[in-house]
């Protein structure tokens, strides 16, 4: 999920003082996602019109969105104002349209309606983002017009970065909370539905599951297993803007507590810094009858002073590598959620087994730079500092790999050897190490 929290003042606009919003941002890298921590804002509903001569059609009753699935990301393109062809991800967990670039709204002379202040995630730093109104999308088949988003002022998210994709921001449920959304990951299509023309499958691998929305967002109630018997049942939010399997806030309720065996790990990026969190794995999640056994999990608390009323008491969030499971459908309007499990749904969670934590950059995001190496893993003993920049990974250039395919050769199985040629202060050397099981 990609989610934004905000608190927005009704009042604020008597006021002599700026708009003041609560935001919190978090970009995860392995695991990236964004999320964006408070749930009021003014709603620009009645200003937004919905136009696609094809769905209107009375022989046509729904349409398919192709979608790039990268680095556990649904990618959606998008002709923004007619003009620009953009990336945006398509996010279940965010309640609007939020565009990242605003350099992209300036070009275009678009009329910015407010400028509010952002308050980090550190409660100190002040940053800003403008309410846009009247903007054209083009997704696929589907004309929108007359949407207003949030813009902000400057690149917060650094996404490209954390996740080497190029992203311009994020598709709310604003878009698509009217129709039934279906998500198929293996054919990469996103399918919309006139509510009125839906049908549930009756296939037989196809089951109902209990849905609840709020704040057009989607929950679930998921029976987990922690160590030994204990069992809690938990609220998470069904989030297509988180790259991560699972992520459990442990202060939600006093039976979430760490495995025994975690690794420390800066689970997320905030404006004001980083947040710290731990990563394990919990024995056994729950949805209907289907059993995933050693969930790579992220832990964390929550900081100090976050509304956990606004959170709608959520324990946690259920992204993507979990999620694409199944054929997920997502009856909006009714609220009810249909899963189909694909083949190989039982396969097992793997995660990095280096230590290493890598980011993009560059004009083409293929050069690779080591952010942060987690104490007394394969690479730590090996030597490998932060700032180090990759050149070779077993031999192979890492100019000629994407983000994804270098963070996969450091998901290989146990003992596989690795060989990296680094530059370090414009000095090449060599390290080697071999991959260890860390969770």
């Amino acid at each position: 999920m990609l989610y934004f929290i905000y608190n927005f003042l009704c009042m604020a606009k008597k006021q002599k003082q700026p708009n003041y919003l609560n935001l919190a941002f978090f970009a995860k890298y392995n695991s990236f996602f964004w999320s964006f921590l408070c749930l009021l804002w003014t709603s620009p509903a009645q200003a937004q019109k919905f136009e696609d001569p094809k769905f209107s059609s009375l022989s046509q009753r729904q349409f398919d969105i192709p979608f790039e699935y990268e680095n556990n990301f649904i990618i959606v393109n998008v002709v923004f104002n007619n003009v620009f062809p953009l990336r945006f991800i398509f996010d279940t967990g965010a309640e609007y349209t939020i565009l990242s670039k605003r350099e992209i709204t300036d070009l275009l002379q678009v009329d910015y309606h407010k400028r509010f202040t952002l308050q980090g995630a550190d409660m100190r730093t002040d940053l800003y983002a403008y309410l846009a109104r009247g903007i054209t999308m083009n997704i696929g088949n589907t004309r929108h017009i007359n949407r207003s988003i949030l813009v902000l002022e400057e690149d917060y998210f650094r996404f490209e970065e954390f996740s080497g994709i190029q992203v311009h921001g994020i598709l709310g449920a604003d878009l698509f909370k009217r129709f039934v959304v279906r998500i198929n990951y293996k054919r990469r299509i996103i399918t919309l539905i006139d509510p009125d023309a839906f049908r549930p499958s009756r296939t037989g691998s196809t089951f109902e599951y209990p849905l609840e929305m709020q704040r057009n967002k989607p929950y679930i109630s998921v029976p987990i297993r922690l160590a030994g018997d204990t069992i809690i049942r938990t609220k998470l939010l069904l989030d297509t803007g988180a790259s991560m399997s699972l992520l459990l806030y442990t202060n939600t309720h006093p039976g979430l507590h760490l495995p025994e065996k975690t690794i420390p790990s800066n689970i997320g990026m905030g404006l004001g810094g980083f947040l710290q969190g731990y990563l394990g794995r919990i024995p056994r999640l729950e949805i209907q009858d289907i059993a995933f056994h050693e969930v790579v999990t992220n832990f964390q608390e929550l900081p100090p002073g976050v509304d956990t009323a606004s959170m709608v008491r959520r324990n946690g969030i259920l992204g993507n590598p979990l999620l694409s499971r199944f054929i997920l459908t997502l009856d909006y309007p009714r609220e009810r959620l249909y899963l189909s499990p694909v083949p190989g749904y039982r396969s097992k969670f793997e995660y990095d087994r280096s230590g290493l934590v890598i980011i993009a950059s560059g004009p083409n995001l293929t050069k690779f730079t080591v952010f942060d190496v987690i104490p007394n893993s394969p690479a730590a003993r090996a030597g490998l500092r932060r700032g180090d920049e990759l050149r070779r990974i077993n031999g192979f250039p890492a100019v000629l790999m994407s983000l994804a395919e270098v963070n996969a050769r450091f998901r290989r199985k146990p003992g596989t050897k690795i060989r990296l040629q680094v530059e370090r202060n414009s000095v090449r050397m060599e390290k080697r190490f071999q991959l260890e099981q860390l969770i």
